[in-house]
């Protein structure tokens, strides 16, 4: 009689010598394609300093004063506007100055509360440069007949003398604890 033997069957195995690299490689792939967002902050262009600067008596026709509080109501020369509005009231006071001299034209000073929303401000802000940028874009038209984003570097400069963006970010007041 035969005896049969058995044979021994090798176990089945998941090769495991390349998962370190597979891994690795994973690793890289998503460093390397993952954005991350930074926020920059305000895109602001700040003067030179000055260590005695002059001061000049500046008339209230020149001035738009917005105060905004910690909740939320904004003044316009005193008088209470909303945000919203800011925009439409001040392209009025730009083009009454557009054909002015350099040293007549519209400064608007944007004064806060320390507790005011900041969000607030930056909507203030935006509204501000908005009415700036309208203006501008209604001058390019009415001038070239082009929309400010088609206007070439030269146009852009007479833009820029002519409409010059004036913000003064006055220092917030402090509030008593």
């Amino acid at each position: 009689m035969v005896k049969i033997k058995k044979r021994n069957k090798a176990e089945a195995e998941i090769p495991s010598s390349s998962m370190s690299d597979i891994a690795f490689l994973l690793l890289i792939f998503f460093l390397v394609s993952t954005v991350i967002d930074v926020d920059t902050g305000i895109g602001m262009t700040l003067p030179d300093w000055q260590d005695n600067p002059e001061t000049a008596n500046i008339s209230k026709d020149r001035m738009a004063a917005l105060n905004v509080n910690e909740f939320g109501d904004v003044l316009l020369n005193n008088k209470v506007i909303a945000i919203p509005q800011i925009r439409e009231n001040l392209k009025e006071r730009i083009v009454s100055k557009i054909n002015e001299p350099k040293n007549k034209k519209l400064i608007v000073s944007i004064k806060t509360d320390r507790k005011t929303n900041y969000n607030l401000y930056i909507q203030t802000l935006d509204q501000v440069k908005a009415a700036y940028f309208e203006v501008r874009g209604d001058y390019a038209m009415a001038t070239w007949g082009k929309k400010l984003y088609d206007c070439n570097d030269e146009e852009n400069q007479e833009l820029k003398e002519k409409i010059p963006i004036i913000i003064s970010i006055a220092e917030p007041e402090k509030v008593n604890q």
